[in-house]
């Protein structure tokens, strides 16, 4: 058995080392769908949200949210003050990108600072806003979410300043806005968000192996620090610190701080542990957010005991029960509330903390439940589903073991993508534990 789970973990790794583009290409990628979005789906949402002129600012080392997603592949900053300008009006089918920079920004925003005419970059988006004559200027101000809140407070004076009186009053928070851009998935986007998720799972699965796990002798630590590590040696990058817990028939009880936070560094997995991940990569500017669970099995053991194969089920249930509120337009906690009503009918415990995924890991969009905040979530939790978007669903649900006399928690996270056709998983759930050779 131990050779079969070896064979296999080589063979996942072999499969994502070939899945990662060189830089170059890697960048060239980037550069196609940005300027798809750019192109495409920026004067949509524009038109969709009533905004006609937004203006994002940003300088170097202190990027806006929403803006650093804009730029090109080999900017891996903004150059000294960037000021980025989008204007639509459909009406007259007028579309412009441009940047009140000293350079084009990529080749697909233009640089329109005349230097000559205007020494002061903010004059020069005054006389942009005059020539432009936008019924509304849209500023990344938010309240609810701070990839939506990216315009400093210094830069938001000497805007305020640079705008010319008479538009003083147009000035409207971009928050619909850059919340959809943010969250809004294209079609090339979803070709390659199968491939991230594969290559999250081919990494679990090798991690949950005994290519790695010496029962006995590898800690929970050491198997952190083989993510992190596997994630560097790929040519990733990760935006968060993965963790590893480990339930077993013990006094322990769990708690949700400590199965997140490694704060049991030195415990030694051993035979009959149940193990859990959280773990997630960034490539091509999105991101994964992936929770699984393995057992180690004890001598003469074939499968994970009955007790936990139900308990997974049950988890795997609950997802099914979340998912299935899922609907355009309704908010986060609607989905939190009706979600957890079902879950008690059918006896379920439940914990549900789902958050949208993308450019970022908990990204802009509905929140659907804390692990704290059980009855709602102010603000982020009252935002509406949209279709084209994506989600890690996020959750446990608690089971009463007899055998190990308490209650353990099954806490899983797949990341999903909710359309027209309604929810589905972008590279499958666990739906049954991962096992891990006991010696």
């Amino acid at each position: 058995m131990r050779k079969l789970f070896l064979i296999l973990a080589i063979s996942l790794v072999v499969s994502t080392e070939a899945q990662v583009l060189p830089l170059r290409e890697h960048a060239a990628k980037i550069d196609e769908i940005l300027a798809d979005r750019l192109n495409h789906l920026l004067p949509e949402l524009m038109q969709e949200k009533g905004i006609e002129m937004w203006v994002l600012v940003s300088r170097e080392y202190n990027e806006d949210p929403a803006l650093k997603t804009m730029l090109p592949a080999t900017w891996l900053s903004v150059r000294r003050r960037t000021i980025l300008v989008f204007y639509n009006n459909p009406k007259e089918k007028i579309f412009k990108k441009l940047a009140i920079a000293r350079y084009n920004v990529g080749d697909e925003i233009s640089a329109a600072w005349d230097m000559k005419k205007f020494p002061e970059q903010w004059d020069a988006l005054s006389n942009l806003i005059k020539t432009l004559q936008p019924k509304n200027i849209a500023i990344n101000v938010s309240g609810n979410f701070a990839h939506a809140d990216g315009l400093d407070y210094t830069d938001y004076r000497l805007l305020m300043a640079a705008v010319p009186a008479d538009y003083k009053s147009r000035i409207i928070s971009a928050e619909p806005l850059a919340v959809a851009w943010l969250e809004t998935r294209t079609p090339k986007e979803m070709e390659l968000y199968p491939k991230l998720i594969s290559m999250t799972h081919a990494i679990i699965q090798e991690g949950f192996s005994n290519k790695v796990i010496i029962p006995g002798k590898t800690t929970a630590d050491d198997l952190v620090w083989w993510f992190r590590q596997k994630v560097n040696d790929l040519g990733l990058t990760t935006w968060f610190h993965p963790s590893v817990e480990i339930q077993r028939n013990d006094s322990a009880v769990f708690d949700h701080l400590k199965a997140f936070t490694n704060q049991e560094k030195e415990n030694i997995i051993l035979p009959g542990d149940l193990l859990h991940v959280d773990f997630g990569i960034t490539y091509l500017r999105l991101n994964t957010d992936i929770q699984e669970h393995a057992y180690v099995l004890k001598e003469g053991e074939k499968e994970a005991p009955s007790y936990l194969i139900k308990a997974m089920a049950t988890a795997n249930r609950l997802q099914d029960i979340l998912t299935a509120q899922f609907a355009l337009h309704k908010t986060g906690n609607q989905i939190l509330k009706d979600a957890l009503a079902e879950a008690g009918k059918e006896n379920i415990i439940a914990t549900i903390y789902t958050h949208p995924i993308g450019y970022h890991g908990h990204a802009a969009g509905p929140t659907i439940g804390l692990w704290d905040m059980q009855g709602g979530v102010p603000g982020s939790g009252d935002f509406p589903m949209h279709y084209n978007t994506c989600y890690s669903i996020e959750l446990n649900a608690a089971t009463e073991i007899k055998e190990w006399h308490k209650q353990i928690r099954m806490m899983l996270e797949e990341d999903g993508f909710f359309e027209k056709n309604g929810f589905r998983y972008i590279n499958g759930r666990q739906e049954n534990l991962i096992l891990i050779a006991g010696k």
